[in-house]
């Protein structure tokens, strides 16, 4: 089967610079490649002779068996290819035919045969290894290279140079990419109820240093009008598109769940219930904090997830571990969920994270917990969002750590 392949778009789009001559040496197609390199526009360059277009130096050293000119004849009289490695072909300036710039090329002219055989077209392909040679001089390397010299350092010269060109795509690409996951997470992670809350919540997001920007841990804030609201945070095994969207689905059905039924325990069996039925939620964390304004209550369920610290006042830390459940999707058959509850006094701080903050490879999570209790005690005095940065901070995650970070603070 034949490809349907569209060369004329395929040589307009490579960044190689080609060339493409009849039989007489007339240029007949040029690249956009071929016109940045040479400084030539197309009208100066098609259906104009290659050595009236792209005149020789005269002043130039004098090699006439490997010049392009013998170059072009060989192929025509052979009807093989022919390569010249690093070949000076002194380029005269635009308008300027008698002033000519040092040029340095790596040559291969392909002959394409007609229907009777002859050489109908010459594809020349002609890399600029000008800066290789300038630099070679620069360096005080002075000698002539030999031929075999000439077609390894030619070779190793554009390689490196395709290879400068690939990176840079990549990081323009990998930019692009980073720039539509961190819109993506945003909008994934946007909680319209946290604007209600700008004075006494404060949320932080932090993707691991290895990942892209997405990945599958994530927080949520819900309004229950007249005087209650809860919060959540959650965590997807893995990192990546899939991770995010299974986070997507989990955090919207458990937002969903505690506006229907206002018991993080009943809103957690519905959200294993429904993880059950997707593929990578299995396993995936979460814990729902309800908290009631208006009694000064906070009530909670927890699904495999490190438990939140109630920061009192006066500076001793609470953790909420009593309603501690197996992750989501764990169990065989369904189970009601616990549920637990603890008061609050007015000044309180409530902390909810993902284990990013705390765990570290090698050490116990207790240990991990202490230091945040220790940090919590020694910034009490500090707003939601100065105190957010300061865990981050204290804990040295604030650029970045193994794994992402959700982080949630609350001045009741």
């Amino acid at each position: 089967m034949t490809a349907d392949i569209d060369f004329t778009a395929f040589f307009e789009a490579t960044p190689s610079p080609y060339l493409v001559l009849d039989a007489d040496l007339v240029i007949r197609y040029v690249n956009p490649a071929y016109l940045a390199v040479t400084g030539r526009s197309r009208d100066e360059l098609v259906g104009r002779h290659f050595f009236d277009a792209l005149p020789e130096n005269p002043s130039a050293p004098d090699d006439m068996s490997r010049s392009p000119r013998a170059s072009l004849l060989r192929v025509l009289d052979t009807g093989l290819p022919d390569t010249l490695a690093l070949q000076r072909y002194d380029l005269s300036g635009s308008g300027r035919p008698d002033q000519f710039e040092e040029r340095w090329w790596t040559e291969v002219h392909t002959p394409l045969p007609g229907p009777d055989g002859a050489v109908k077209w010459i594809v020349q392909r002609a890399e600029d290894v000008t800066a290789f040679v300038l630099s070679r001089r620069a360096g005080g390397l002075t000698g002539e290279f030999t031929e075999r010299e000439k077609g390894m350092a030619a070779e190793l010269y554009m390689r490196a140079h395709e290879l400068s060109r690939l990176n840079q795509e990549l990081r323009e690409a990998h930019s692009r990419e980073r720039q539509v996951a961190v819109t993506l997470q945003g909008a994934m992670l946007a909680a319209p109820d946290l604007n209600r809350h700008n004075d006494d919540i404060a949320v932080r997001y932090l993707p691991a240093a290895t990942s892209l920007n997405v990945c599958g841990d994530w927080y949520d804030v819900v309004d229950l009008p007249p005087d209650r609201y809860s919060v959540a945070v959650g965590d997807v095994v893995g990192h990546g598109l899939h991770a995010a969207a299974v986070m997507g689905m989990l955090r919207s059905a458990l937002s969903a769940a505690i506006r229907a039924t206002p018991s993080p325990a009943q809103a957690l069996e519905v959200l294993g219930l429904y993880a059950r039925s997707i593929d990578g939620a299995t396993a995936a964390t979460a814990v729902k904090v309800l908290i009631d304004t208006r009694s000064r209550l906070i009530v909670y369920s927890n699904a495999g997830h490190p438990p939140p610290v109630l920061l009192h006042d006066a500076g001793t830390c609470e953790l909420l571990d009593k309603a501690t459940d197996p992750p989501l999707g764990a169990r065989p058959h369904h189970v009601p969920r616990p549920q637990a509850g603890l008061p609050y006094i007015t000044g309180d701080t409530l902390v909810l994270y993902t284990d990013g903050l705390i765990e570290r490879r090698d050490e116990d999570i207790d240990a991990g917990l202490g230091r945040l209790c220790s940090a919590l005690t020694e910034y009490k005095a500090l707003a939601p969002s100065r105190l957010a940065d300061a865990l981050l901070a204290r804990l040295d995650v604030a650029s970045g750590a193994a794994d992402d970070i959700a982080l949630i603070v609350i001045r009741l």
